[in-house]
């Protein structure tokens, strides 16, 4: 197939990207390569990616293009026609749009604009699109499940990615064009994003220096190694979303509807305490940590776990990787990496 990939120089773009190249895939990709954070490790993943795509059946080409730019999301879907489009770009972070919420307005709202509108022009037969576990907001019925209501974020990015979920049903419903929404839950991995916690933890062990723990280290997340979820999100791009034909105008479920739309959760279903993340990453590491113990941050929700039936029951997702293995791998990945 002939897949665009935005986001492709970002951590879980780049591994959905590789996954797909390596399977003998065409891949386009779209990003904008920003500096949220360091752009050397996007530069590195796409380096990598030109290495892939060198041994690879399919072909590769790259777009460097700001989502919000409407003529240049045009420009990259005249590179088609594509099977498919995996939407993975967007402004990351919890904390940040606590900062800049425009950021968030341009890249999650107008980008995904953009992107609706050339998957409806360009008749793509199959959308999928990245959103969060964060959509969960003030929920604390566990596991958390698609067919449960979702309206009240505790952050603005929380509520950029609830618009796009309702912004692709509109489209669903409008244009019959078919659409999947992944709620991911706290992937880690290689390649990681240098924000977040595995990274900061690991980096700051190593060097002797503190890590800050906040809930006082009381929280209890749905870690989901980058492997398990590249397969999941691979194996729902390949289904394409169907009319759910037993859904009740009457009683309506959140998850699917009379239009080809549907939404599912993409993690470990295993949530695992922050303190034996931590005890993971000293035995990788080899070190002991330096706990400096917080309060509970604005935005942060205290636990989360998913309820992964629907997309295993729909596409056979299994999350296979244990997070003793996924945290080894990563601090493999961080030595070398950083030599």
């Amino acid at each position: 197939m002939r897949v665009l990939v935005t986001g492709n120089a970002g951590f879980i773009g780049f591994h959905t990207a590789k996954r797909l190249l390596e399977r003998g895939d065409s891949v386009v990709g779209l990003d904008v390569v920003n500096d949220y954070y360091d752009p050397a490790i996007k530069q590195a993943r796409l380096a990598v990616l030109d290495e892939v795509a060198a041994r690879s059946a399919g072909d590769y080409r790259f777009h460097r293009a700001d989502l919000a730019d409407r003529g240049a999301v045009e420009a990259c879907f005249a590179d088609g026609p594509f099977d498919r489009v995996i939407h993975l770009a967007a402004q990351a972070g919890v904390r940040y749009s606590l900062e800049n919420p425009h950021a968030y307005v341009e890249s999650n709202l107008i980008g995904f604009v953009n992107i609706l509108e050339a998957c409806r022009h360009a008749k793509v037969p199959h959308l999928v699109y990245a959103s969060t576990s964060s959509v969960y907001g003030a929920n604390t019925r566990m596991p958390f499940s698609e067919h449960k209501g979702v309206d009240h974020p505790l952050q603005f990015y929380a509520a950029t990615k609830r618009a796009n979920e309702l912004m692709a049903h509109s489209y669903s419903h409008l244009f019959r064009m078919p659409t999947t929404g992944l709620r991911f839950f706290t992937v880690y991995g290689p390649w990681g994003r240098p924000d977040m916690a595995l990274f900061l933890f690991t980096k700051n062990i190593i060097e002797g220096k503190p890590i800050k723990l906040f809930n006082n280290g009381h929280h209890m997340r749905d870690f989901t190694y980058i492997d398990d979820i590249v397969d999941g999100i691979i194996r729902a791009s390949d289904d394409i979303a169907k009319p759910n034909v037993d859904w009740n105008s009457d009683d309506p479920d959140p998850a699917t509807s009379n239009a080809p739309f549907r939404i599912f959760n993409i993690g470990n279903s295993r949530p695992v305490a922050l303190s034996d993340y931590v005890e993971a990453i000293e035995a990788a590491v080899g070190k002991t940590a330096i706990r400096e113990l917080l309060p509970l941050q604005p935005g942060d929700v205290p636990n989360t776990f998913a309820d992964v039936s629907e997309i295993t029951a729909s596409v056979g997702y299994r999350p296979r990787t244990s997070v003793r293995e996924g945290v080894a791998n990563f601090v493999q990945w961080y030595r070398e990496y950083f030599s």
